[in-house]
């Protein structure tokens, strides 16, 4: 697991494992809170290797460092098989000791796939996912899996939402009369976000001038937290919440990421992305069905509605898990 997103989809995932007989290690990079939510989700995650920086070099350098941690923990182990979600120190890792690794990715825009693409012995995409982009990437199709719907169904299709979350917001000051947006900023670390994103400092601003508005605001980093604590009306958790019940109480999700915006989405909750970047065919899908909308100019943003979120439609796409695992299973009998 190498981002926060990592711990509930696999969370999901290795319970269905462990049903069907299996035995599962995990391993962590101490990264975002990534590592907070495996402790909270139970998962007993050997921590391994932290994040890189900015800089390709110290990128390049932490994915080959990590690389290394891993094979010396995984060595004597005997693993079968090695699983993750793109993360290319993990599918390094596998192929230094001669382990059959699986990756997972949804967004085709990410540099670095070229790693994980071409060591791994199997590839699992959302559907959406462009043919062109995994024959850029070296994934050729006697390798790839395609799974229906996004990864975010894999946890989320069962979800009951969680009506004692509400006292966790109280303590917050956030009434029922409030409006309740979850917000996250850009991820400016990451090698797919190399650019400034000013949209996102004049929705906050704009957020910050309703009285009726309670922004909880998610930072990626301890200078996000820095800079955004001087608005008056946001919440800066000190603490990992439990993001599925967080978004399922809100009344609006704003992300200049994909993962959350995707979740409101499976949710039925109002969703918008002022993400940047090169856009995911995924969340273009998501935007054809109604069920995002995109904020990529100053006029989207004067004409967001703010306001109580109506009646919710989730999507309850239940077979997605049980693909993605038979997928992921299924490699290890392969001769790919």
């Amino acid at each position: 697991m190498a981002n926060s997103p990592h711990v509930p989809f696999f969370r999901a995932l290795i319970d269905e494992f462990k049903e069907r007989g299996h035995s599962v290690e995990v391993s962590a990079r101490d990264f975002a809170q990534t590592v907070e939510l495996a402790q909270k989700a139970n998962l007993n995650a050997t921590i391994i290797g932290g994040h890189g920086g900015r800089t390709l070099k110290g990128k390049a350098q932490n994915i080959i460092g990590r690389s290394f941690e891993l094979r010396n923990w995984a060595r004597d182990k005997k693993f079968d098989l090695a699983v993750s979600h793109n993360s290319y120190s993990q599918t390094l890792a596998a192929r230094l000791l001669g382990v059959k690794a699986v990756t997972l990715m949804d967004y085709e825009h990410q540099p670095a796939n070229h790693v994980a693409f071409r060591l791994a012995n199997r590839v699992i995409v959302p559907r959406s996912f462009p043919e062109k982009s995994l024959k850029k990437f070296g994934a050729n199709k006697k390798k790839v899996c395609r799974y229906d719907g996004i990864k975010e169904d894999v946890y989320l299709a069962d979800f009951v939402r969680d009506e004692k979350f509400i006292e966790t917001l109280k303590e917050f000051g956030i009434t029922n009369e409030n409006i309740l947006v979850t917000v996250r900023p850009p991820a400016r670390d990451a090698l797919y976000h190399r650019f400034e994103n000013e949209l996102f400092d004049e929705l906050l601003k704009r957020l910050s001038q309703r009285e009726d508005v309670k922004v909880i605001l998610l930072p990626r980093t301890e200078p996000q937290r820095e800079i955004y604590s001087s608005f008056s009306n946001f919440i800066i958790p000190s603490f990992a919440l439990d993001g599925s019940n967080l978004i399922a109480h809100s009344d609006l999700v704003i992300s200049a990421g994909g993962t959350m915006n995707r979740e409101a989405a499976a949710l039925g909750v109002p969703a918008a992305t002022i993400y940047a970047g090169r856009w995911a065919a995924l969340d273009e899908e998501l935007v054809s069905q109604g069920r995002l909308s995109r904020i990529n100019t100053r006029e989207d943003l004067e004409s967001l509605t703010i306001e109580k979120k109506q009646n919710t439609t989730a999507r309850f796409a239940v077979n997605v898990k049980k693909q993605v695992a038979d997928f992921i299973l299924e490699a290890y009998a392969t001769q790919a």
